[in-house]
């Protein structure tokens, strides 16, 4: 049903379109003066709807036009690193909310002092995978810590993961025998915030020793069906993995699946600057980009994968050939 939403709401989406494109023509018909800045609004409005489904062709993967999960993790750099994770997190939440998607946080540690060490949000919204997958990597920060006495300059970072919400069981097997499922009680700040039941769960995959965590809800139940959905994501990654690798191996190219160079820096001392070290697209309004405008970022990054992979099927032909 949820297929049948989504396609249905697709198609008269399609067919809106096609009928603004037809009154469009036909008020250029009409021999009026009048009408002509009504006319050049709504071509600009519709030369850029169309841009953003000519660019949305590009999201063909199989999960891209689903539901994501996104992850945030402290790297090196302690409260500086948490207090990074914490302002990545808002970045997410801007841009979701600019994107009209749904951003619900399914699992958050705190920092000790600031910030936080790590958190889970499930982002749902058309494209919502295809347009996260760029934001997967290592992202790093150049600023004065606001929490050296000294004031002085500190480099911090943080790991984004995406990972798509599988909903289909037939993609993802698990064996209730192989859970190990605790229940405990939520952590807070104090106060009214402290839970008085256990309601939050930790479920552990034995076979894989992969643990997952889920305490932003009140009730247990919901705790427990949040913390299912990342554990399904995440033994789907897994598994992904394992057919990349085998593929890799299979061409003589592996590469380590680990911490490496950063995908992107944010630097507010001494410029201002977010450089995409991928694409190498940069721009010097900071704020904006950590208020959620990252669009230009991901847009670039995707026209980059869809360029370098069209290069390399070419290769792989010659080298078949």
């Amino acid at each position: 049903m949820k297929k049948l939403a989504a396609l249905r709401e697709e198609v008269e989406d399609w067919q809106g379109l096609s009928q603004r494109i037809t009154d469009a023509l036909e008020l250029a018909q009409i021999d009026d003066e009048s009408l002509r800045p009504e006319l050049e609004a709504e071509t600009v409005a519709l030369e850029t709807e169309i841009g953003k489904r000519e660019f949305n062709t590009m999201l063909s993967g199989e999960f891209d036009r689903g539901d994501a999960l996104l992850a945030i993790h402290a790297g090196a750099g302690g409260t500086d690193s948490q207090d990074w994770a914490e302002m990545l997190e808002r970045m997410y939440l801007r841009w979701a909310e600019s994107h009209a998607y749904q951003a619900a946080i399914l699992d958050i540690t705190e920092g000790e002092e600031a910030g936080i060490k790590s958190v889970t949000i499930a982002i749902d919204g058309p494209y919502a995978y295809g347009y996260l997958r760029a934001e997967k990597g290592v992202h790093r920060l150049v600023r004065l810590s606001p929490f050296d006495a000294a004031h002085r300059r500190h480099t911090s970072f943080a790991l984004v993961e995406v990972i798509p919400q599988i909903e289909d069981d037939e993609e993802v097997e698990i064996n209730p025998s192989d859970l190990q499922i605790d229940v405990y009680r939520s952590s807070g700040a104090g106060g009214q915030n402290v839970q008085k039941n256990a309601t939050a769960i930790r479920i552990t995959h034995l076979p894989t020793g992969l643990v997952v965590t889920c305490q932003n809800e009140r009730s247990q139940l919901q705790n427990r069906e949040n913390a299912m959905r990342v554990l399904r994501a995440r033994l789907f990654e897994i598994k992904q993995q394992e057919q990349e690798q085998h593929l890799a191996e299979l061409r003589g190219e592996f590469t380590k699946n680990e911490w490496g160079s950063q995908i992107r820096s944010y630097v507010l001392h001494p410029y201002q600057m977010v450089k995409d070290h991928r694409t190498n697209y940069e721009t010097g309004n900071t704020q904006a980009v950590l208020n959620g405008a990252i669009d230009d970022f991901i847009h670039a990054c995707l026209r980059y994968k869809m360029g370098n992979g069209s290069v390399k099927a070419a290769e792989n032909v010659e080298k078949d050939t």
